[in-house]
């Protein structure tokens, strides 16, 4: 895999792109003097200057050093208090924000640190991958530094946001306010309509003889009876009114992403095709929520059935009347193969994608917490797409094989701390949380906190 160059025309202009939606201005960034970057402002003479660390910011492994920076220590404000973690370097000089004739100067590379964490250039051509194909956030060099549940680039942005302040006295910066956004991969809608009478027989079986459950042994086929038209609301999977209930308790619109593709043991047992999820889609939109793309479980590493599953998505919508300005969705099983699967995304019409979050830790995968136009590190290319980055999907708190805090209030807690970390540098907390994890009242009282809070 040969070496993505940050210093490229194009590159520069997704970094000036990324500072413009987070400052709200126009700067230009160059590179006039080997190894340093200048930011400069049309409208004003100084400028800032940084040093551009091409060796270590291309680099498509976890192995770089990182140390740590106290930002009070010199007289600068960081916005999570205790002092910000530097990948990429072993020590920083005693002084790290200097005033020079022309501006000010910061040594270190944080214009490097943004590229190598938004283009996710660390997971370029990776081949230390989990059983489902993923980058775990083990490996990744935020989990072994201890940085993965603080946006990192968030950080430095607003310190480099206080720099700029010095350098350009007067300057206005634009003031981000946080916002929460929840999503719902709809793996399962249902726990029996869509399962063959050899399947419901054999689940009696299981409610009956292994969980004693003899509610559910009664409950099971009758339900899968009266689900022919639609899922029947006494479906324990059936969850989708009452997260709609919350969101709008709490101001917010939930999007729900629909599994379009088979082929794999792993990808739903429904069709999108069908009367029923048809019927749930329209009574989604009709609420005023969102619909969107779940990649089948094969497709992260194919451009064409991404695209064909995008094609199946719009045109039964369309058929239900369902238009909305944008398309985004999630990866299932957020399988992702950087930066293949990008380019397969955007190359379908995807608006946005929402997958970038590790399965097996909660945190910011991408350091940070704002939505991003997508960037491929290889063709150096900004693509006509957004980044979400996904913060915490509740599995990887709650489940046994992942951090394994269950649903009490050590879960409860883990996801306040991201979400309150979000609110902190005015980003936005991304949640995923399955239609089918809102079963018990322990789900549900954890979701509702959550939400609350």
């Amino acid at each position: 895999m040969r070496k993505s160059n940050v210093s490229s025309v194009s590159a520069l202009k997704w970094l000036s792109k990324i500072l413009e939606e987070r400052f709200g201005h126009t700067f230009n960034l160059s590179v006039k003097i080997p190894n340093t970057l200048l930011i400069s402002l049309y409208q004003y003479p100084s400028i800032i200057q940084l040093p551009f660390d091409f060796d270590t910011f291309t680099r498509a492994d976890s192995n770089m050093p990182c140390t740590h920076w106290d930002a009070s220590a010199e007289g600068w404000q960081s916005v999570l208090v205790s002092p910000l973690p530097a990948p990429g370097v072993a020590s920083l000089p005693s002084q790290l924000i200097t005033s020079t004739d022309h501006g000010m100067n910061v040594a270190y590379d944080i214009m490097g640190l943004t590229y190598w964490m938004l283009s996710r250039q660390e997971e370029v051509g990776r081949t230390d991958i989990d059983e489902h194909g993923r980058f775990p956030a083990t490996s990744s060099h935020a989990h072994k530094h201890g940085y993965l549940e603080r946006p990192v680039v968030d950080e430095w942005i607003h310190i480099l946001g206080q720099v700029m302040q010095r350098t350009w006295p007067g300057i206005k910066l634009k003031e981000n306010s946080f916002c929460m956004k929840v999503s719902h991969d709809v793996d399962q809608p249902s726990l029996y309509a869509f399962k063959s009478p050899a399947q419901i027989a054999r689940m009696m079986g299981g409610h009956l003889l292994k969980r004693r459950d003899p509610k559910a042994f009664l409950l099971a086929p009758c339900i899968k009876l009266t689900s022919s038209r639609q899922i029947s609301p006494a479906d324990p999977f059936n969850t989708f009114e009452w997260i709609m209930d919350q969101s709008e308790n709490y101001s917010l619109t939930s999007a729900f992403y629909f599994i379009c593709g088979h082929g794999d043991p792993h990808d739903a047992d429904y069709e999108l095709d069908d009367s029923r999820i048809r019927h749930l889609m329209r009574r989604i939109h009709e609420r005023g929520h969102e619909i969107g793309l779940h990649p089948s479980y094969g497709s992260y590493q194919s451009s064409s059935m991404i695209d064909q599953e995008a094609k199946l998505l719009l045109r039964i919508c369309a058929e239900e009347g369902i238009h909305q300005s944008d398309w985004g969705g999630r990866m299932h099983y957020l399988r992702w193969e950087q930066p293949s699967t990008l380019q397969a995304l955007s190359d379908a019409g995807m608006s946005y994608d929402s997958t970038l979050s590790y399965a097996d830790r909660p945190g910011f995968r991408c350091g940070t917490c704002f939505d991003y136009p997508a960037f491929d590190p290889i063709k150096q290319l900004t693509l006509n797409m957004r980044i979400r980055p996904l913060v915490m999907m509740e599995c990887s708190v709650i489940d046994d094989a992942y951090l394994g805090l269950g649903k009490g209030q050590a879960a409860l807690d883990k996801a306040l701390s991201l979400k309150n970390t979000c609110a902190k540098v005015g980003g936005v907390f991304t949640l995923l949380w399955h239609n089918s994890n809102l079963v018990s009242a322990a789900d549900k009282n954890l979701y509702q906190s959550l939400l609350a809070q």
